[in-house]
């Protein structure tokens, strides 16, 4: 049942009503980019956390070491999805995005002060694992809990561009990364970046967190959660509407994320220790191209408000599929081999990029809207994002590399089926999903 309250004056309270949502907007997506920052920083330097944290005697081991925790990382986002996507079910969107934050501030904090392997041992290691596991934990309710949150206050004929600004903040948070990697890396000596500079970027995220936390107290709760905590009469909804629209989601997500992943976090490492780049060139390369898919993102996202999500998804699946190997095949030692081949890799990833915060609140009602985004997306990620930067250089190591772009394609065909499956929910009212 819904609830009206009369307005007195319905044109100024939509003014301020609006003026109000973009305050919140930039407040959820300037600490969203911090926490993708936080996160990023652990691939950008994963070669010198290797040096640092596991056994220097075989420096393949300790490579396949360190982006193992980064995969224990993601392996706990569907928990903290499930978790904090509950909280924010029943408590309310605002809530977990401050928790969230104190969290991931955290855990960069005792990465960028923990003693290293040659100190303490294995308990470097194992104090790396637990603050990748807190970190991954409230990542997976972040992600879950912003993508409803833009959503939710976004105006419904520009759901799909406000919902861009999520996956902005994806890609701003890892070009601030590579930025700042690239800098420590053109400022520093390489021994020095072994013993000290890779910390930098963890304690300077603990510190900007401190701004992104101040923004997010004046945060506006989400109107459509509101109104969902009045409406007490709805039927219950049967569970397998439910596990079947998580499923075609985890299935429309599979070959972004792994694609997204394997574009953004591995292709500078394999880079550096496959093709004997430069590390400073390897990470202003990849910040370039980011940049450049940053900027796309917005219009991607405008163009899936008057054309569909159906067609966007469609369109990535096939570009993907067709230019995966082609793409990682062009690179060489040379900075621009990169930059080309990352750059349009980064834009085709920008397609579904733009519109997965909006899709994936489509497809679930408010009162599970936020705990099935942080499952089905979550899951996704961890299985296909966060397996594929050590999956990727297990095959690689093994001289079978091209293996793993057939997987990609194989996944591509995962989102295009999945795209072909689901209804067209562009415009509709998430009161009524």
């Amino acid at each position: 049942m819904n609830i009206e309250t009369p307005e007195k004056n319905p044109a100024a309270t939509t003014s301020v009503t609006l003026a109000s949502k973009k305050k919140s907007l930039l407040a959820s997506s300037v600490g969203n980019i911090l926490e993708w920052y936080e996160w990023s920083a652990y691939a950008v330097f994963a070669p010198f956390i290797a040096a640092a944290m596991f056994n220097s005697d075989n420096p393949v081991s300790a490579l396949l070491s360190t982006l193992a925790v980064f995969a224990v990382g993601f392996l706990m986002r569907p928990l903290g999805g499930i978790v904090f996507g509950r909280i924010a079910d029943k408590r309310g969107r605002k809530f977990v995005l401050v928790t969230t934050m104190l969290m991931m501030a955290g855990g960069s904090l005792v990465i960028g002060l923990m003693p290293t392997y040659s100190s303490i041992g294995v308990w470097a290691s194992v104090l790396l694992l637990l603050a990748r596991v807190v970190q991954g934990f409230a990542h997976g309710g972040e992600s879950a809990t912003a993508y409803s949150y833009v959503s939710e206050i976004a105006p419904p004929h520009r759901r799909g561009m406000w919902g861009s600004v999520a996956f902005v903040a994806i890609f701003g948070g890892s070009v601030l990364a590579y930025t700042i990697g690239g800098a420590v890396t053109s400022t520093l000596s390489e021994s020095a970046v072994g013993e000290w500079g890779w910390r930098v970027p963890f304690l300077l995220g603990f510190f900007l967190a401190l701004f992104a936390l101040y923004l997010r107290r004046s945060m506006e709760e989400s109107e459509v959660f509101d109104q969902q905590e009045t409406r007490v009469d709805e039927p219950r909804i049967p569970r397998k509407v439910v596990v079947r629209a998580i499923l075609l989601m985890i299935g429309m997500t599979s070959g972004v994320t792994a694609a997204h992943y394997t574009w953004t976090s591995y292709v500078s490492t394999y880079a550096i220790t496959q093709k004997g780049m430069d590390a400073d060139t390897a990470y202003w390369m990849l910040v370039i191209a980011q940049v450049i898919a940053l900027v796309s993102l917005p219009f991607w996202g405008r163009l899936s408000d008057r054309i569909g999500r159906r067609p966007m998804l469609g369109g990535f699946a096939v570009l993907m599929f067709a230019l995966q190997i082609p793409l990682t095949s062009m690179i060489t030692s040379a900075g621009w081999t990169l930059l080309v081949s990352t750059t349009l890799a980064l834009l085709i990833v920008s397609i579904p990029g733009a519109i997965l915060s909006c899709t994936l609140s489509e497809s679930f009602p408010t009162r599970l809207r936020t705990q099935a985004i942080g499952f089905a997306y979550s899951f996704s990620v961890a299985v296909f994002g966060g397996t594929a930067p050590y999956l990727n250089q297990l095959l690689t190591s093994w001289d079978i590399g091209w293996i793993f772009g057939v997987y990609i394609m194989a996944l591509c065909v995962a989102t295009g089926v999945a795209a072909l499956i689901m209804k067209e929910t562009k415009g509709i009212d998430l009161q009524k999903v």
